[in-house]
């Protein structure tokens, strides 16, 4: 039976990652702030409970959780939006906000699992935001970049484990709803385009991704891949 480790379960696309992996028969390991009452009593299902805002000592905090475990593949899913404005209404603090949880909490998790644990394959997951430079999504595209960039630099000094920064496409979550009912699509165009645009469900994306986690080895490690792209 194969481990998996997973972040931000509790809701979204993280939670159907985390059912879909566990109907399968794998076991997975999860970090997040709460652990989804829905999966807790599962006895393949285990959880370390950490607010991804807090990163120091977040490395060290891991280690019981996987030391020396095997995980044939990490899932970077936990995330944040920020609020859709202007990048110059928007503050350092709000910014540095997003990158602790979107990038900072992610290295530390890195960090973590390869020195500490054996992991073949490690997806963080990006978004189309991270190219784009979408008017008004300025610290999600950031901090997404920085994601993208960040795994690029950790395939080239980690190259026994395999890299990817992935864009699941868009997807029904409580982040997408947020931004189609309350961010203004004439201000930002992106908005609309995203609100008549396909949107999966949660269980339709974490399938489309587990299906697709296998072909990203035979991609350059560090590659940043939109799965709307991919080549079948």
């Amino acid at each position: 039976m194969s481990n998996i480790f997973i972040t931000g379960v509790n809701t979204g696309l993280g939670n159907a990652l985390a059912v879909a992996y566990l109907s399968k028969g794998y076991k997975v390991y999860a970090v997040g702030r709460e652990a989804p009452s829905i999966l807790d009593k599962d006895p393949d299902f285990f959880f370390f409970p950490h607010d991804l805002s807090k990163t120091c000592m977040l490395k060290e905090a891991l280690r019981d959780f996987i030391e020396k475990r095997p995980f044939e593949i990490a899932i970077l899913n936990a995330g944040v939006l920020g609020e859709i404005k202007p990048l110059n209404q928007t503050s350092l603090m709000e910014i540095k906000e997003v990158m602790e949880i979107n990038v900072w909490a992610n290295k530390e998790i890195i960090d973590a699992l390869s020195e500490y644990a054996f992991v073949q394959q490690i997806v963080g997951i990006s978004s189309g935001a991270s190219v784009s430079g979408s008017k008004g999504w300025g610290a999600y595209a950031l901090s997404k970049s920085s994601l993208n960039m960040l795994l690029n630099v950790y395939a080239k000094e980690l190259p026994d484990i395999h890299f990817t920064a992935l864009a699941p496409g868009v997807i029904d979550t409580d982040m997408v709803r947020h931004i189609i009912h309350t961010a203004d699509e004439r201000k930002y165009p992106s908005v609309s385009r995203l609100k008549n645009g396909n949107i999966q469900s949660p269980k339709e994306a974490a399938q489309l991704l587990i299906d697709t986690f296998p072909k990203l080895c035979a991609y350059e490690s560090g590659s940043f891949l939109d799965v709307r792209t991919m080549e079948d």
